[in-house]
């Protein structure tokens, strides 16, 4: 089934995950992505303000959105965002982590130039196993209307 505009009402959409992440991957993604010192050594991440070994904020931000690919979005008449509003890394993603993704729809609205479809503005917050939040965004998704809703 096709998720179409119409099946994100504003509220809680829902949970996705967990999602483990290892040692391994945050020092392959810094490697590749992002080279900073607490992304990569022990030593000097512990001696940051982060104090620890912790993953970019960028490599969370990209797990975030294969957890909605996962969930929801491969299953949405997606037409693609138009870019993201707002990220807020809240807490460093750490070594052993389990992930969650908590998404809400904060607005649904039919677009005026566009009446086959809507753009549903989306919050999303990852959290660690013990709850606290790692990081937060909002994004707008353009995603088709049902046939004949218009």
């Amino acid at each position: 089934m096709t998720l179409t505009f119409e099946d994100f009402p504003p509220g809680r959409y829902g949970t996705f995950g967990p999602r483990h992440v290892t040692r391994d991957e945050i020092l392959a993604f810094a490697a590749e992505f992002d080279p900073q010192p607490m992304h990569l050594d022990e030593d000097a991440a512990g001696k940051s303000m982060l104090r620890g070994l912790s993953g970019s904020g960028w490599h969370l931000c990209s797990l975030m959105m294969r957890m909605m690919a996962d969930g929801f979005i491969t299953r949405a008449a997606s037409l693609g965002s138009p870019g993201v509003d707002e990220v807020r890394w809240l807490s460093p993603l750490r070594p052993g982590d389990d992930l969650m993704l908590d998404v809400d729809v904060l607005e649904a609205r039919g677009s005026k130039s566009r009446p086959e479809l809507g753009i549903v503005k989306f919050n999303c917050t990852a959290r660690n196993a013990a709850g606290q939040a790692l990081c937060e965004m909002t994004s707008p998704i353009l995603i088709k209307r049902r046939e004949g809703a218009v």
